[in-house]
Parts: structure tokens; sequence; C-alpha cells
């Protein structure tokens, strides 16, 4: 089984600079990372994910796990009729996997540092 390490929510936003800099001031996060179109704060070990917005409504989460492949493994056959998209690298230094989760606007990521 994977150990869950992070959940962490991910904040549409109309103008990411904008709103980290809400977070900065406000709450006293720190970029970890970050550009015009996505960022990721800190805090105590507590992150935010900053996405540039789409449509209104939709919501994303990052779950961070230990062990990305081994998960996907264990539960491949029970997302086969779900919109998913399987574990790959990513150009940031993560390994992900994308869920949309059924009756909902909200998509999962899931995903582990490339070692």
């Amino acid at each position: 089984m994977y150990k869950a390490i992070h959940l962490s929510p991910m904040l549409p936003s109309y103008d990411v600079p904008h709103t980290i800099n809400f977070f900065e001031e406000i709450f006293g996060f720190s970029v970890m990372m970050g550009d015009e179109t996505y960022a990721v704060l800190i805090k105590d070990g507590l992150t935010i994910h900053i996405i540039r917005a789409g449509d209104i409504g939709e919501m994303s989460f990052y779950l961070e796990v230990d062990e990305i492949d081994k998960w996907w493994a264990s539960v491949e056959e029970k997302l086969k009729d779900l919109k998913v998209k399987s574990p790959f690298d990513r150009e940031y230094g993560m390994r992900e996997a994308h869920i949309i989760i059924p009756n909902t606007k909200t998509q999962v990521f899931v995903g582990q540092p490339i070692h």
C-alpha cells in the first residue's frame, strides 16, 4: 500500500501573481516554485497550488504519495471506466497521474517526486 504524504488544494486564479501576493502578504506563505500560470506556495510544511483559472466551478487537489507506480498498479483496474491519465513524468520533477472524480468537476493529481 502507498503512503499519503501531502494533500494540497489547487486554487484556480484569474491573476496568478496577484493571488500569490495575497497568500504571501496575508498568510505568510512563500513561493517554492512558480511563474505567471502556476505556483506552489509553502508555509509550515503545508502547500497550496495556484493555477491559472479555467472554467468556473472547477476544483483540483494534489495528493503526494510515496510510491505512485505501486499505487497505480493497485487501482488501475478500478479506474478503467473513468477519465484518467496514467502516471507520467513532468518537466518540473514530479511523476503524476490525473483522475476526474465521478459526478464532479474535480480533478485529483496524484504525484511523487522523481528521484
